[in-house]
């Protein structure tokens, strides 16, 4: 049975997807026959005609992942604005049940789904005059738990326990937390590492040096954080 996850961040350019490329290729680097999926992508670079969905392009990049781009990504909008602004602009607004089939075709082809959100937790996917669908309930239509990506520095305490507090009242799980842009060197990163732990009892479970091209994760504690879905 396939496994997943779900890589949220405490906002938006904290990480996220550099992150969650370093995983991927973790995994892969392992043996492991891993996925990538994201259900909405708003800021795309359009080539020739046609919407490149720039995070999944990224994450194929540095993973080395042998999946194509259009299923990674279900739906792809040019508009560097939240994915419900950018389907009201746009059209094509993003639909739950092709969510949920476009995933369940990748656990089909992989082991390991890493799947990764649109910017912070609380994110709006779409807001019309049919239907009300926020992050969150994409979390719960796939039955995931969470990791949360965080910057390493000054202001991570704040934004972590709200991401945390936020995410526990939807009822959903959190496995863990990377800190990106990790200094090892500085005592208020490490001190950061410790309070976050102390608050939110979640464990800090890697930190990422800015610029790595690894993560440094034992790759058993890596997988173990990935739960067996069935939908």
């Amino acid at each position: 049975m396939s496994k997943g996850i779900f890589i949220t961040a405490t906002g938006t350019d904290v990480g996220k997807t550099y992150v969650t490329a370093l995983i991927i290729k973790k995994l892969i680097e392992c043996g492991v026959k891993a996925g990538y999926y994201k259900a909405a992508l708003s800021g795309a670079e359009e080539r020739d005609g046609v919407l490149v969905p720039g995070d999944a392009e990224y994450v194929k990049t540095v993973s080395g992942i042998n999946q194509s781009l259009n299923k990674m990504v279900s739906y792809v909008y040019k508009n560097a604005v939240s994915p419900h602004l950018a389907a009201n602009i746009e059209g094509n607004p993003v639909e739950l049940e092709k969510i949920k089939d476009d995933y369940k075709s990748l656990q089909n082809e992989y082991d390991y789904i890493t799947v990764e959100g649109s910017g912070g937790i609380v994110c709006p996917i779409r807001v019309d005059d049919k239907e009300q669908i926020m992050l969150e309930d994409i979390v719960k239509l796939l039955n995931l738990s969470v990791l949360i990506v965080a910057d390493g520095g000054l202001g991570t305490i704040n934004s972590v326990m709200q991401t945390c507090e936020y995410i526990k009242s939807k009822g959903i799980p959190i496995k863990g937390i990377i800190l990106n842009n990790f200094d090892k060197t500085s005592i208020m990163h490490r001190d950061n590492k410790s309070m976050i732990k102390s608050l939110t009892g979640v464990s800090v479970i890697a930190e990422v040096e800015h610029g790595c091209k690894d993560i440094n994760i034992d790759t058993d504690r890596l997988m173990s954080v990935y739960d067996e879905i069935e939908l």
